[in-house]
Order: C-alpha cells, then structure tokens, then sequence
C-alpha cells in the first residue's frame, strides 16, 4: 500500500474529534444568530475588486478576487434594508501563511444596523459565551497553560491605555516613529486576554480601515479587536457611511500598495455608491478557526483545518 497515502489517512482520522468539535462549534454560532432573528446570507466569493487595504493582499482569480473578506457585499445589503446578517463562509489572501494563518481561511462576518462599536463588543461577548458553553466551558478556558475566566464581563482597554500600560513608548511616539505594528505585536498583544478575554478598542485614525471615526474626537476610530490568550480574534467598528471619505481613504490605500508593486483594484465603486444609503450600523469579522484552537487546545491553525494546503 502507498506509505503516503497510509499517512494521509492517519492524519485525517487523528483530527477526528477536532473537526467534531469544531462542527458543534459552528452550529452554536449559527444557533445563537438565529435565536437573534439575523439572516444568514451568502455572497459571492469572486468578487471584481476588494476593498483597497494597504497590508492585505487579494488572491487572483479569472481577472476578478477571491474575496479577503464578506465585507463589500454584506453592506450592500445593509443598505438595501436588511438590518442583521451574518455569514460564516470562506476568505483569502496572498502570502499568509504560518502557525496561526492559512491563505484559504473561515470566516464570521456579522452586521447590525444601528448599533454602535461598544454594543457590537456586548453581542460579541454574548455570542461566545453562548458557545463556551455550549461546549462545556461555563466559568473557564484553557489556553497555552493557562487558565483564563470568560465570564462576564470581559475587560475593555484603549489602545493608548495599551501603550501606557505594557509598551516602552507612548502611542503618538510609536506612531510618530512608525513603530505601531512592531510595538503592538511584541509588547502589547501578549498581554491582552491572558487572564480573561480582552477587548482593546479606539484605534489610532490612521489605521481606522472603514471604520467612523469618533465624532467627539477624530484623532480615534470607532473599532476594536479582541483577544484571548493574547491571540487575535476578531476585528470590529463602527461602520463608516461617509462615501467622499471611504473613497479617500481607498486612494491612499492604492497609492500606499503601488509603491510596494501590490495589485493595482479598481475601486468598488457599487459598494462607495451604497454607502449613502446604509444606516449607521457596526459589524465585526470574527476568525471561525482561530477559535477552535482556543476550544481544542491546539498549537497551530494546521490542526484544526481538515486539509492544510500543503497536504492537497
């Protein structure tokens, strides 16, 4: 018999009681939606342009995109009236590959109209709780050795709070010396979620995306990410309905990816034109399968994918 073929099979047989984890998962997900009257949707996968990110990298595919995110065609609807949706479906991206990232990954996606950042953090936290339970985790979790207590209510922190707290510099010193990223990463995101999960929100403008930034004081943006266990999550904001203001911000997101030699999209001009009729709303991305690591204790996202790309 084939030896690779033998191995093969003792691979996918190894992950059996992951991938049925990971299946009850998805289902209290879907469950907890439903309860809360959202419509599941399903939006094309291919997509003409994605919207212009200076760090993401769509993935070609017969002149169009495999979609990075649900996001572009999830508000359309928003603002053809459907006020909560929700998707779990399949993202890609180019060269993201490592422990924790997979170029084909899956995705939840979820809007609400009108509602606001600090109530999207309020479902969010709802919904999990909901499936750690269902799950058989009331009160704990289990994480990289330690244990981390995710009953309400979950802790909220800036992220100039953050940079005071655990970074060697401020944040306008960070940003002023292009150091966010770098900073974020080594000092702030290991201590985020280590003894409960964490929500770390008001993001600098520069990196608001298509978030709103703060009408009280536009130096900020109305979104947040999450963290457990000083693993990234999810990422979510008040969404930004300003269509001269998102286009803006897209050409400087084209001008930024030209000068790395990244693909050059068209605008998603259906999408900016819809823009003026979505309501104020907030929507969250949420990562399906870094969330079974945290329920299966695993070390890389690798073991808890049926197929990795590698073994295709």
């Amino acid at each position: 018999m084939n030896t690779s073929h033998q191995d093969d099979s003792f691979q996918l047989a190894q992950k059996a009681n992951t991938l049925r984890l990971r299946a009850s998962l998805i289902s209290s997900l879907r469950r907890f939606f439903c309860k809360h009257d959202f419509l599941e949707v399903e939006t094309p996968l291919r997509i003409p342009s994605p919207a212009p990110e200076e760090y993401i990298e769509a993935i070609p595919s017969g002149g169009w995109f495999l979609q990075t995110s649900p996001e572009l065609c999830m508000k359309r609807l928003l603002a053809a009236g459907y006020p909560r949706i929700f998707q779990i479906c399949k993202c890609f991206r180019a060269d993201e590959r490592g422990s924790l990232h997979l170029p084909e990954f899956t995705m939840l996606e979820w809007y609400v109209a009108r509602f606001n950042y600090h109530q999207l953090m309020d479902q969010c936290e709802a919904l999990l709780c909901d499936a750690f339970k269902n799950l058989g985790h009331d009160s704990t979790i289990r994480w990289k050795n330690r244990t981390i207590r995710i009953e309400p209510r979950w802790e909220r922190i800036t992220v100039a709070e953050a940079f005071e707290k655990y970074a060697p510099a401020g944040l306008r010193e960070a940003l002023d010396a292009d150091r966010f990223d770098e900073i974020m990463v080594e000092c702030i995101e290991p201590n985020l979620g280590v003894n409960r999960p964490t929500f770390i929100y008001d993001y600098p403008a520069p990196l608001a995306a298509l978030a709103r930034l703060k009408k009280e004081n536009r130096n900020f943006a109305e979104r947040f990410e999450l963290y457990i266990g000083g693993l990234e999550l999810a990422n979510g904001f008040s969404e930004l309905t300003d269509a001269d203001e998102q286009r803006q911000r897209f050409e400087e997101a084209l001008n930024k990816r030209e000068a790395k030699n990244w693909s050059r999209y068209t605008l998603p001009e259906k999408f900016l034109q819809s823009l003026s009729d979505m309501p104020e709303s907030a929507g969250i991305a949420l990562g399906v399968d870094r969330l079974a690591m945290i329920l299966t204790g695993a070390s890389t996202i690798d073991d808890v994918t049926a197929f990795p790309p590698e073994r295709l």
